[in-house]
């Protein structure tokens, strides 16, 4: 081939290129909705409720299918304070109450605890939590009801019931449970958390959003919850809401990559691309395996038009998911 048709080829060959590109271009700003970018939550799986918050995060329901990376940073905690007033009813009895506390001591010896006299709806209740640990959680439910069936007045029976409701996807009976405690204790706002994050993962999010809000009302530095209702806000596209909710999380925790990428999405999707820019690029400065962050950066920049950022911040994406 003579020079001037390899130079006639190059041309053309360029020329789709651009076209391919800039359709591409067009095709992404008039789809955001579509291709927009991907937002994860502090809604966990069941498998990981109850886990202390070891700010190593859980999956997303909407994402964990497409993209693995989806990542979080609190679990919803087991509100344990409430087994506070378990050392009061067993004081008395000849033997260290923080032993058989399941707060401090994972295996309380059921028979002991029935020759020392302690009441049925404890023994069945710690029954309960052994089967709870041994993920034995249809003789757990047994043992609960069991507690509770002895006294209709016990709070930590119901939540423990509904957590293992939760871990067996029954977030009806879960619900059911922890409105129950909540009615034993309005100002429990772990309580409202935990019955908002069933009712999210049943689709309610209207109502999800109340249960959050009241936690957050209950205590307005409440981490979990903020996580749990800028999730929510996401989901049901009330963007500013899902921002002012980050805005808070981040003064409270600056270091949570997974918010600045979720304030990023809002930005995002509200077509701010430069803030949207800034956001994800602070998640990936707080975390470089971050590839969720560098898809949705890749987005922002195919949407400004920067179409050598876009493949460079995809190829990196690629690159860490296939790792």
């Amino acid at each position: 081939m003579t020079r001037s048709g390899l130079f006639l080829l190059t041309t053309i060959v360029s020329a789709v290129l651009l076209i391919v590109l800039t359709c591409g271009l067009i095709f992404t700003c008039s789809n955001r909705q579509k291709l927009g970018v991907k937002e994860e939550t502090s809604i966990q799986t069941q498998e990981e409720i109850d886990e202390e918050p070891d700010i190593s995060e859980e999956t997303d329901d909407e994402d964990v299918n497409e993209n693995e990376e989806a990542l979080v940073s609190y679990h919803v905690q087991r509100p344990l304070s409430s087994l506070s007033g378990l050392s009061s009813r067993l004081r008395g009895r000849g033997v260290n109450v923080s032993e058989i506390n399941p707060v401090n001591f994972e295996n309380p010896d059921i028979d002991i605890l029935r020759q020392m006299g302690v009441d049925p709806y404890l023994i069945s209740f710690f029954a309960g939590e052994q089967f709870y640990k041994n993920a034995e959680y249809d003789k757990a439910l047994t043992e609960y009801t069991a507690s509770i069936n002895r006294n209709g007045e016990f709070i930590d029976a119901f939540i423990s019931r509904g957590n293992t409701w939760m871990r067996k996807r029954e977030y009806g009976r879960a619900a059911d449970d922890y409105s129950r405690a909540i009615r034993l204790d309005t100002g429990k706002a772990e309580l409202y958390n935990y019955r908002g994050f069933a009712r999210a993962q049943r689709g309610d999010m209207s109502l999800a959003i109340e249960d959050f809000s009241r936690a957050i009302a209950i205590n307005r530095n409440y981490i979990d919850a903020l996580v749990n209702r800028s999730h929510a806000f996401y989901q049901i596209g009330n963007f500013d809401r899902t921002i002012e909710d980050c805005d808070q999380i981040i003064r409270l925790e600056p270091s949570n990559a997974v918010i600045w990428n979720r304030r990023g999405s809002a930005w995002y999707r509200k077509e701010d691309d430069d803030r949207a820019i800034r956001d994800f690029t602070e998640a990936i400065r707080l975390n470089a395996n971050y590839a969720l962050a560098f898809h949705n950066r890749s987005n922002a920049w195919l949407s400004k038009g920067d179409l050598e950022k876009a493949a460079a911040d995809l190829a990196a994406a690629q690159r860490l998911q296939n790792r």
